[in-house]
């Protein structure tokens, strides 16, 4: 059973925890719109997109007209706003593509996308026959501008609102789990990738582009965990990142999916966390985190107006470092035992000011 969960900061030292759905509808995807924190969007495995407008206080699904159910990825380009809130971009499996010009009221098909020379290797590997899209990650100096990431065979591109598409280029990740971009940055795209497992997929656990997927680097120095799942960017210093890895997708997530597990490695979970700064190596940060084994692979957010501050959501807890990653602290949440058997998929945190 998967639920969705709001966390509500008390400003008190406490911290209340709010679940919705019932666990079978799977949350997989989540965003927020910055300008507009009372609108939340949440992709789900096996019940479509739901929207909040009231701060999650209640759920309404939208995008009945999608090809799919499985919503696998979903993001607001908050620079992009047609209306008071952004533009809102949703991901299904199979891979396609919807935007919202209206607070997800009605969608439109970004044609083109599997129509790319790269499409006919897509291929998911828990999946083999199918494949979807990962990630959509907004470019935060160009409002019509996209990242999208196919798991797995490709990082592709719009610079028109996905209207037309850019193919993946040589030595771009083939497996990138999280994209992430920096206002600081332009041009430069962050990706955490599954493809240190691979060996004929060009880039590693985690790469760089610092011309907007033209071209990229692998940057895995000092990484001894090659399974890169999520990366996030401090938001005062696009020179400092934080990763998460695991051995293996077996130990990532699913331990009991034979696709995606080894029959020689152990059969628990296993995950590190890393930080990044500048050109030095990649340093493990574990202090103040559960034990990597038993661990699930975290996902990470960051708050644009809290430099130096990350958050990491485990199977055992929320946690947070006001350091950059380099220590971490278990956030004050009643957190209920059955949290502890599931995978982590998404979060997003959002800076809401009192009246």
């Amino acid at each position: 059973m998967d639920y969705a969960l709001l966390v509500i900061d008390d400003r008190d030292g406490s911290w209340d925890v709010n679940q919705y759905f019932d666990g079978n509808e799977r949350p997989y995807a989540v965003a927020v719109d910055p300008f507009a924190p009372e609108r939340a969007y949440l992709g789900t495995f096996n019940d479509g997109l739901w929207r909040t407008v009231d701060g999650g206080d209640s759920w309404s699904q939208i995008g009945s007209d999608f090809s799919s159910s499985r919503v696998t990825a979903v993001a607001v380009a908050a620079e992009d706003r047609p209306q008071e809130y952004g533009t809102v971009y949703a991901g299904t499996e199979p891979s396609a593509v919807y935007r919202s010009d209206d607070g997800g009221d009605t969608w439109s098909t970004c044609h083109g996308l599997t129509d790319l020379d790269s499409a006919t290797e897509w291929s998911f590997p828990g999946r083999p026959d199918t494949h979807h899209v990962r990630w959509i990650e907004p470019d935060p100096s160009d409002p019509e501008r996209l990242y999208v990431s196919i798991e797995a065979g490709a990082v592709v591109t719009t610079s028109d609102r996905g209207e037309t598409w850019t193919d993946r280029v040589p030595d771009s990740p083939s497996d990138a789990h999280t994209l992430a971009t920096h206002p600081d940055a332009p041009n430069r795209v962050y990706a955490a990738a599954g493809d240190g497992l691979v060996e004929e997929w060009a880039c590693h656990e985690y790469a760089e582009s610092t011309d907007g997927n033209e071209s990229w680097s692998s940057l895995s120095e000092g990484l001894d965990h090659h399974y890169g799942w999520a990366v996030a960017v401090d938001p005062g210093d696009p020179e400092t990142r934080v990763l998460t890895t695991s051995t293996s997708a077996g130990r990532a997530h699913d331990i009991e999916d034979e696709a995606v597990r080894t029959h020689d490695e152990p059969n628990d979970p296993y995950s590190v966390v890393y930080r990044r700064q500048s050109d030095e190596p990649w340093q493990q940060c574990t202090e103040g985190l559960p034990e990597p084994s038993g661990t699930f692979v975290p996902v990470l957010a960051t708050i644009n107006n809290e430099p130096g501050r990350f958050y990491v959501l485990t199977n055992r807890g929320l946690y947070q470092s006001i350091d950059a990653g380099e220590t971490w602290k278990e956030m004050n949440l009643a957190w209920d035992e059955e949290y502890h058997d599931q995978q982590p998929r998404s979060i997003a945190g959002i800076d809401v000011k009192d009246d």
